[in-house]
């Protein structure tokens, strides 16, 4: 693989990463966004290659005994997500640094496989109750789903010490500022 740089974006659940990144991806052009793969069904509001590439279990398996993953996570049962080597390749000979919006451990698996060419930003609720409260507002989940993602975000605010940034999200446009001085800096370290 080529000598892009990538930039891990990661948070609980709820914590604002997806506005983030595309707060990152409206502010510099040599960002390009990795699609990840999913096994789960596609929401109303999302495209197929835009939001995800949505492949079936099986599928996923399959790709995933031919090595074809840069990382991937078994997030709940039978519902996998996963970054697509191939992916990176593609945004690498664009000429793009690619930003990555994925989960914990899928972050930590991106940082191991290239860690001179890797930065990771954690972005952290203000509080785990107004962490809570977000993601009940949202009210696009069964409640099952809701108590997954809650007991799934929980876990996930252990790994903060593991990532380069921790942004807090309490106001977002100071996040937003904040993280366009993180990559800022790391994209003209790293391009010069």
């Amino acid at each position: 693989m080529s000598k892009g740089k990538l930039i891990v974006v990661t948070a609980p659940s709820g914590a604002g990463k997806t506005t983030i990144v595309h707060h990152l991806l409206d502010t510099f052009e040599n960002l390009a966004f990795s699609v990840s793969a999913t096994t789960r069904s596609k929401r109303a509001n999302e495209q197929e290659g835009k939001d995800y590439y949505y492949i079936n279990v099986q599928a996923f398996k399959e790709l995933i005994a031919q090595d074809a993953f840069l990382e991937w996570q078994e997030v709940y049962e039978n519902q996998f997500y996963g970054t697509l080597k191939s992916e990176v390749k593609r945004l690498w000979a664009e000429g793009k640094h690619v930003v990555f919006d994925i989960d914990v451990r899928g972050a930590m698996n991106v940082k191991k496989a290239f860690p001179d060419q890797t930065l990771t930003i954690f972005i952290k609720p203000p509080s785990k109750e107004i962490l809570l409260e977000r993601l009940k507002k949202r009210k696009s989940e069964s409640e099952e789903s809701l108590q997954k993602r809650i007991a799934k975000a929980t876990f996930e605010l252990t790994f903060e010490d593991n990532f380069d940034k921790v942004l807090v999200n309490d106001d977002l446009a100071a996040a937003l500022n904040e993280a366009e001085k993180i990559v800022g800096e790391w994209l003209e370290v790293t391009d010069n």
